[in-house]
C-alpha cells in the first residue's frame, strides 16, 4: 500500500512539473527576425511566379511560411518608408515625407534646405525601444535613416557588428533586423562588396576594413548573358533594357545568399522553431519609372513570414496590407498591446484584427533629393487611385542619382531622338492629369488612365472620397511647405536639445526627471559599458556603485540628447555630445 501511495505521489509530481514546463515553454516569448532587401519588387521572384533568378533560400521560406501577396510600402523611396517602420506612422502625417532630411543634396541646399532631423509627437517610441522596454536584445544590421537620428534607448547594437549572438544571456528573446542593400538602385550601376559576400558574418570588430566603407568591386552577372527577359512596357526594349533585368536578378541571388548565411545561423543556434522569420523589401524595385513613383512598380513589395514548426506553411495570404501595419504586428507578435498612437493595425498575433481587414491603402509623393512634386494615391484590392497637387509639373522630374543608370540615360537618349513608343513616351509627358485611376488587375504596368470613363466613376468617387479622408484624419503636412516645416522642428535654424534633467541623490540612490516632454531616460554604469550592450531603461531610482560612474542619458526623438554622469555622490554638468549635422 505504501509502495502504491509511493508511486502515485511520483506521479503526480511528474505531472505538475511537466504540466510546468509546458506552461513555462508556452508563455516564452518568440523571437523575431527581420530579413530586409532593397528596391525590389515581387513581380521577378520564383515565390510570386517568376523563376528566372535562382532563390533556394527564399523558396524554402515560401515552402514552410506563408506568402503574403498584397503588400505595400507608403512611398518609393527608403526614408519615409523607414519613418514608417520605426513609429507606426504615415510620414506624412509627422513630416517626415521628404526624401530624404537628414543629408541634403547639394541643390536642395541651394533653395533654403538645410540637414534637419524631422521630430515625431512626444508619445511616439520607436518600436524597437517599445519591444526592449519589454525585455527583447534588439540589434539593427545596419541600416537607420529614419529622418531622424534614432533614439538612443531603441536598439542594444546598431552597426555592422550587430547580431542576436552578441546578447549576454542566450535565454533572453530578440528582435533582430538585418538589411540586405544589394538590390538597391545604386546597385544596378554601383557594385560594393557585401557584408555576406566574405567569408564572416557578421565581421569580427577586430577586422578595421569593416569600419570605414566596403570596397567597390566587380559583379559579373550570375544569370545567362543571354537568357531571355520580359522588359517593362516602360523601358527601352532593346539590349540595354535586357542588361537591366539581368543585372536585378543577378542582384536578387546575391541578396539570396545573405538570406541564407542567416538562416543558417539561426538553425545552427537552435533557433529556427523560436522565432517568427519575416523577408520583405523596403519598396518596389530600382528601375525608372518604378523608384520613387506611386504605381505598384513602386510601392507593391513583397513578403514572407516563416513561423516556428512551419504554422501556415505554404498559405498565400491576399489581405491588403501596408507599411503603417507593421510595428504594431510586430508588437503583437510579441504578445504585446500597440500603443494608441500607431496608425496601422496588427495583422497577425496576440492584436490581430483580422475582424477588420483592411480596404484601401495609402501612399505618398513628395520632394525627392532636389525635386519637389505632391502626389497621393489610394488603392483597394484592384484600383488605383492618383491624386496629383502639381498637375502643371512633368512626370518625369530629373534627379542626378537616377541618371547614373545606363537604362536612364538610354531613355533619355531615346526621348531626345524621338525614339519612344507610345508607352514609354507616357513618363515624359510635360504635364499631368489632376486625377488618374487605374485598373490594376487588367492594367498591370498603369498605363492606361480610366479616371474620365464614365463607367468608373463611381469607383473614381469612392477613391477620391477616401484620400481626402485620409489625408485630413492623419492631417497631411505634405501641404505645409518644407521650409515652414523646419521652422517648427528647428526654431531659429537650430536644433532643439533634450532639457537637462533633474537629478537627485538620497542614501545613495539616484532619482532622475526630465521636463522635456517625450523624453526617454536611459542609464548605464561606465564600467559596464560595451558596444554590444544598449542603454537601461531608467523605472525606479538607481543604485550608485562605489567607485564607479553612473551615465544618465534623456533623449526625445528628433531633439539632441544629453549625457549626464553622477559619480561619488555628485551630479556632473550635462554634456550634448555632437552630430554629423553640427560638423557643417
Amino acid at each position: 500500500m505504501i509502495k502504491q501511495k509511493l508511486k502515485f505521489s511520483v506521479l503526480i509530481l511528474n505531472l505538475l512539473l511537466w504540466t510546468a514546463c509546458t506552461m513555462t515553454e508556452s508563455k516564452k516569448p518568440l523571437n523575431i527576425l527581420w530579413l530586409v532587401a532593397e528596391d525590389l519588387s515581387p513581380f521577378y521572384l520564383n515565390a510570386y511566379g517568376d523563376p528566372r533568378a535562382p532563390t533556394p533560400n527564399l523558396d524554402r521560406l515560401a515552402r514552410e511560411g506563408v506568402v503574403y501577396t498584397h503588400i505595400f510600402s507608403v512611398s518609393g523611396v527608403c526614408s519615409p518608408s523607414r519613418a514608417t517602420l520605426a513609429t507606426g506612422l504615415y510620414p506624412n502625417s509627422f513630416g517626415a515625407q521628404n526624401m530624404r532630411t537628414l543629408n541634403q543634396q547639394a541643390d536642395a541646399r541651394e533653395v533654403g534646405l538645410i540637414d534637419y532631423q524631422v521630430v515625431p509627437p512626444p508619445e511616439v517610441k520607436m518600436v524597437s525601444e517599445i519591444m526592449r522596454e519589454n525585455g527583447y536584445y534588439t540589434t539593427n544590421n545596419a541600416k537607420e535613416d529614419y529622418q531622424f537620428f534614432k533614439s538612443e534607448l531603441a536598439w542594444d547594437e546598431s552597426n555592422i557588428y550587430a547580431h542576436w549572438r552578441n546578447r549576454p544571456h542566450e535565454q533572453t528573446p530578440f528582435f533582430s533586423i538585418f538589411n540586405f542593400g544589394v538590390c538597391h538602385e545604386s546597385g544596378m550601376w554601383n557594385f560594393k562588396k557585401q557584408l555576406f559576400d566574405g567569408d564572416q558574418f557578421p565581421p569580427d570588430r577586430n577586422d578595421k576594413k569593416w569600419g570605414t566603407t566596403f570596397e567597390n568591386t566587380t559583379v559579373n552577372l550570375l544569370v545567362p548573358e543571354d537568357m531571355e527577359v520580359e522588359i517593362p512596357p516602360y523601358l527601352p526594349q532593346n539590349e540595354i533594357g535586357e542588361n537591366a533585368m539581368r543585372r536585378i536578378y543577378t542582384n536578387i541571388i546575391r541578396m539570396d545568399k545573405g538570406v541564407g548565411i542567416i538562416l543558417d545561423q539561426l538553425e545552427k543556434d537552435g533557433l529556427l522553431e523560436e522565432t517568427i522569420i519575416v523577408w520583405y523589401s523596403d519598396h518596389g524595385g530600382p528601375l525608372p519609372r518604378q523608384k520613387r513613383l506611386l504605381y505598384d512598380s513602386g510601392l507593391r513589395v513583397p513578403m514572407i513570414i516563416r513561423y516556428p514548426n512551419q504554422k501556415r506553411s505554404g498559405e498565400r495570404d491576399d489581405r491588403l496590407i501596408s507599411f503603417v501595419d507593421f510595428p504594431p504586428t510586430l508588437l503583437s507578435m510579441a504578445g504585446i498591446a500597440p500603443p494608441s498612437y500607431m496608425q496601422g493595425q496588427a495583422f497577425e498575433g496576440a492584436y490581430n484584427k483580422a475582424k477588420t481587414p483592411r480596404t484601401f491603402i495609402h501612399g505618398h509623393a513628395d520632394r525627392f533629393d532636389e525635386r519637389v512634386d505632391l502626389i497621393r494615391a489610394v488603392r483597394n484590392k484592384r484600383f488605383k487611385y492618383l491624386k496629383n497637387f502639381h498637375p502643371d509639373r512633368p512626370y518625369y522630374l530629373p534627379l542626378a542619382y537616377r541618371e547614373k543608370m545606363e537604362v536612364m540615360q538610354e531613355l533619355l537618349r531615346m526621348r531626345d531622338a524621338g525614339e519612344l513608343d507610345e508607352n514609354q513616351a507616357l513618363w515624359f509627358r510635360q504635364t499631368k492629369e489632376e486625377e488618374e485611376l487605374f485598373d490594376t488587375e487588367n492594367d498591370p504596368h498603369e498605363l492606361n488612365n480610366i479616371a474620365n470613363d464614365p463607367a468608373y466613376a463611381e469607383i473614381l468617387a469612392t477613391l477620391r472620397a477616401e484620400c481626402e479622408r485620409w489625408m485630413k484624419s492623419i492631417e497631411d503636412k505634405g501641404l505645409i511647405d518644407e521650409l515652414e516645416l523646419i521652422d517648427t522642428f528647428y526654431p531659429n535654424g537650430k536644433a532643439q536639445l533634450t532639457d537637462v534633467p533633474t537629478v537627485e541623490i538620497r542614501d545613495g540612490k539616484v532619482s532622475v526627471r526630465c521636463t522635456t516632454p517625450g523624453a526617454r531616460i536611459g542609464y548605464r554604469y561606465r564600467s559596464e559599458k560595451a558596444p554590444y550592450m544598449g542603454w537601461k531603461h531608467y523605472t525606479d531610482p538607481i543604485q550608485e556603485k562605489e567607485g564607479d560612474t553612473l551615465e544618465i542619458i534623456t533623449h526625445r526623438l528628433g531633439f539632441k540628447y544629453g549625457i549626464t554622469t553622477v559619480a561619488e555622490g555628485r551630479v556632473g554638468k550635462t554634456f550634448f555630445p555632437p552630430n554629423r549635422h553640427d560638423k557643417k
